[in-house]
């Protein structure tokens, strides 16, 4: 689905660690509650009818991109999505965020999940990537998505938003064959999932396990590299995926051996000092605060600045924020900030 001109963009040869004329940029959330144009569609609409309109989720995905002038676009969808065919109840209740009205808890809860195939139940977001496609004329590539299983298995158990993780942590600990059973059906369907994505035209794939920050390293090398491992190796091979989380600056290097072309980081760590623990063969992308969106434009710069200073130039910086944009930033902030960085990374 790719040609030769998106192949040479800037952003994918950022992944590949390849020369740029600039270092590319794109933002997560950067189709979100911060743009005038998505507040309107979601007055009219639910967020999973948005999800499921592959018209309305390729409209949302694309105008972004010719809004803020970054260099990819990254799908309109829900790590959640490949949750509801497991029977779960997903419901993204209004103000309250996503919540599963069956979590599951025990070894039994495990083994009554439906079985489903990924490319029958989900078959909307596939046609909202070749409709993104064909709107985006290969300008910028497209970034398909999911959750990584640990951060899916967590919303399973906790059954929403969670601050602790008990139920999470007690599972993995009091039944690990449960919770392994539960990772590896996860890792499955995930890796199924972006592999659909990939045959759809997604040129880029990112594995969000956003949750992960709540992890001691000994447990995230024990109950979460293994599957993360596996889902990006039964990935297309040729593909960049860019492998995410946030509050994970203590285990970069368990990060790297779970895999991934492309390293995100969030704001808490210095740029250059996480690059140098991740080892500069592989690609790194962050990791401006989303809060210094809030700040003046002539600030945003200074912070761009930095940034790109402790990148120094060197090939396989992307750059983003260290999270999701927030959904007070004002859209000029973030064109100032795109401009920033292209203007101050030209070489």
């Amino acid at each position: 689905m790719t040609n030769t001109k998106s192949n040479n963009h800037p952003f994918l040869a950022a992944c590949r660690r390849e020369k740029t004329p600039y270092t590319p940029v794109w933002l997560m959330r950067q189709a979100g509650r911060y743009m005038k144009e998505y507040r309107e569609l979601r007055a009219r609409h639910g967020f999973l009818e948005l999800c499921k309109n592959s018209d309305l989720a390729a409209e949302i995905t694309v105008t972004p991109v010719e809004r803020l002038g970054v260099d990819a676009a990254i799908l309109f969808a829900d790590i959640l999505l490949l949750l509801e065919p497991l029977g779960v109840g997903l419901e993204y209740a209004k103000g309250d965020g996503p919540v599963i009205h069956q979590p599951v808890r025990s070894g039994k809860d495990v083994d009554g999940l439906k079985d489903f195939d990924p490319e029958k139940e989900l078959s909307f977001v596939y046609d909202a990537v070749k409709k993104t496609c064909q709107a985006l004329k290969n300008k910028v590539p497209l970034i398909g998505f999911a959750g990584a299983p640990f951060t899916l298995a967590s919303y399973l158990i906790e059954g929403g938003g969670s601050r602790h993780y008990i139920h999470t942590k007690k599972l993995y600990y009091a039944a690990p064959q449960a919770w392994h059973r539960l990772m590896e059906l996860l890792a499955a369907l995930t890796a199924k999932y972006l592999n659909c994505q990939i045959a759809a035209g997604a040129q880029a794939v990112q594995i969000f396990d956003s949750w992960a920050g709540c992890l001691t390293p000994v447990d995230y090398e024990q109950f979460v590299l293994p599957h993360t491992r596996a889902t990006i190796a039964g990935l297309t091979p040729g593909v960049p995926v860019i492998h995410f989380s946030t509050g994970t600056g203590g285990f970069l290097k368990l990060l790297r051996a779970a895999g991934g072309d492309v390293i995100g980081v969030d704001w808490r760590v210095h740029l250059d000092e996480a690059w140098e623990r991740l080892g500069h063969d592989v690609a790194i992308q962050g990791n401006l605060d989303p809060g210094a969106l809030l700040a003046s434009p002539r600030d945003i710069r200074r912070r761009v600045e930095e940034i790109l200073r402790r990148a120094g130039g060197r090939p396989g910086h992307i750059f983003n924020l260290g999270h999701g944009v927030l959904p007070e930033t004002p859209v000029e902030n973030v064109i100032a900030m795109v401009e920033a960085v292209h203007e101050l990374s030209a070489r």
